[in-house]
C-alpha cells in the first residue's frame, strides 16, 4: 500500500527542529515534556489509553506532528489498528456533534436577529 506521507522522515526532521527550538527556549519544550509525562506519574489511565485519546486529540487539531509522535507511541504500547479506528471513530463523532451544537447556535443566533 503505497503511503500518502513519508511520516517517519517527517516525525525524524520534526524532532531536529524542536531540538533546535529547546536549544534556543528550553523552558518551553521542559514545560512541554512536563505536561506530556503527567500521566505517566498517575498511571490512572494507561500508556496505550493515554496515546488513544492523543491520536483522537491529533486528527481533531489536525495536529502532523501529534498525528507521527503519537501513532509511534500508540504502536510501541501495543496498540492495534482497531482501536486505533475506534478512537479515531469517537473523534469523529465528537466533531460531528460539536458542528451539530455550534449549528444549533447559528439557528439561535438567526432568530435573536429576526425579533
Amino acid at each position: 500500500m503505497d503511503m500518502m506521507f513519508d511520516w517517519n522522515g517527517y516525525q525524524k526532521q520534526l524532532m531536529g527542529r524542536i531540538g533546535e527550538i529547546g536549544k534556543l527556549s528550553p523552558g518551553t519544550v521542559q514545560g512541554y515534556q512536563g505536561l506530556s509525562t503527567a500521566g505517566d506519574k498517575t498511571n490512572i489511565l494507561d500508556a496505550k489509553t493515554r496515546e488513544l485519546i492523543a491520536l483522537a486529540v491529533a486528527v481533531t487539531r489536525a495536529c502532523d506532528g501529534c498525528i507521527t509522535v503519537h501513532t509511534s507511541a500508540a504502536a510501541k504500547h501495543g496498540a492495534t489498528r482497531e482501536e486505533i479506528a475506534e478512537a479515531l471513530g469517537v473523534a469523529i463523532a465528537v466533531n460531528a456533534g460539536a458542528t451539530l451544537v455550534y449549528s444549533a447556535r447559528v439557528m439561535d443566533a438567526f432568530a435573536a436577529k429576526q425579533a
